[in-house]
């Protein structure tokens, strides 16, 4: 594949549908969208007060449709009505431990919901790039990394296999219907704005200013590809852009990545420091069904799309502190 080269005033009141948009990366990506001036359509199913949609304000600023990603007339209706252009499918139930104990519902969330919208755009045809946002758990337990584009998808444990099924279905469109779709695998998000605290970033970053320990429910030793989610919504951004002017995208997958690989214990010991804090983790060793290594390489990114990440690990980090320390302190 060659270099691509994007277009200026791409997003200049284009018609752009969100699935996910109260989420961590969603909420993100419609603040970037009303910034370059799009015509942004949101899928709610959950009212949410405290994302940063409706906190902010943003959500004053969007079209807001109430339903769920399961109904397919529904996606429909949207896609016809408000003459989508350009969709980004993020919804999905994101934990790891609910996938544990409620697989049933992840497996219709992120599968069923994927094959919905991808089959509600297949019937329209206004509909000219459509990017899904699958993860680096598609690819499963691997011995050879990093993950690259070619790497298998062979998930195993709940989560895993739901982003591996939803992330070969996406294929499937594209090749089998020439849909206009391009997938991205991203590490383990992390940001302002993620309400979910048993995630180890922002449950660390607010027991740290509770003045508790932070826990860490792992041996400390799973290495992960953390990945900032500004970060992650500029590229989702960028690979809508790539594909309307390169239709040999339809089909392909981009891995977004650092590639740095880091342990939980070392992203809890960044943000100790970073916030000048003299606590130790509570180590508690509690984790079961997840991969133990996980690391990304961005290389196909880079060299096609001229894509980098904007901010640094350190750097982001301290962005995603300082958020919570307003949040917080405006909570209280």
């Amino acid at each position: 594949m060659e270099k691509l080269v994007t277009n200026s005033g791409f997003w200049l009141d284009r018609p752009t549908f969100i699935t996910g948009a109260t989420g961590l990366v969603g909420n993100w990506l419609v603040k970037r969208l009303i910034e370059n001036n799009a015509d942004v359509v949101c899928l709610v199913r959950d009212w949410v007060p405290k994302s940063e949609l409706v906190r902010t304000g943003m959500i004053e600023k969007v079209k807001v449709v109430r339903g769920d990603i399961r109904d397919r007339e529904l996606l429909e209706r949207i896609l016809g009505e408000y003459e989508i252009d350009t969709v980004f499918h993020l919804a999905a139930q994101t934990i790891v431990t609910i996938a544990n104990r409620n697989p049933v519902s992840t497996f219709e969330t992120n599968i069923a919901g994927t094959w919905n919208i991808l089959e509600a755009c297949r019937r329209s045809p206004k509909v000219k790039q459509i990017v899904v946002a699958s993860s680096d758990k598609a690819y499963g337990d691997q011995i050879e990394l990093p993950y690259n584009e070619d790497t298998p998808l062979q998930g195993q444990h709940p989560y895993d296999v739901s982003k591996s099924a939803a992330d070969l279905i996406a294929k499937t469109y594209a090749v089998s219907f020439d849909l206009p779709v391009s997938i991205t695998r991203c590490g383990n998000f992390y940001g302002g704005g993620d309400l979910n605290w048993n995630r180890i970033i922002p449950g660390t970053i607010r027991s740290i200013f509770r003045g508790q320990r932070p826990i860490i429910r792992s041996d400390g030793q799973y290495i992960r590809d953390y990945f900032y989610v500004e970060d992650g919504a500029a590229a989702y951004m960028l690979l809508a852009e790539k594909m309307a002017s390169h239709p040999e995208l339809r089909g392909e997958a981009f891995n977004f990545s650092n590639e740095t690989q880091v342990t939980v214990h070392q992203i809890v010991a960044d943000i100790l420091r970073l916030m000048d804090s003299p606590f130790q983790p509570d180590i508690r060793n509690e984790v079961s069904n997840e991969i133990r290594h996980q690391y990304l390489s961005a290389a196909k990114a880079r060299t096609h799309l001229d894509w980098v990440p904007l901010f640094s690990l350190e750097q982001a980090l301290q962005r995603t502190i300082n958020w919570y320390q307003e949040f917080l302190n405006n909570a209280d």
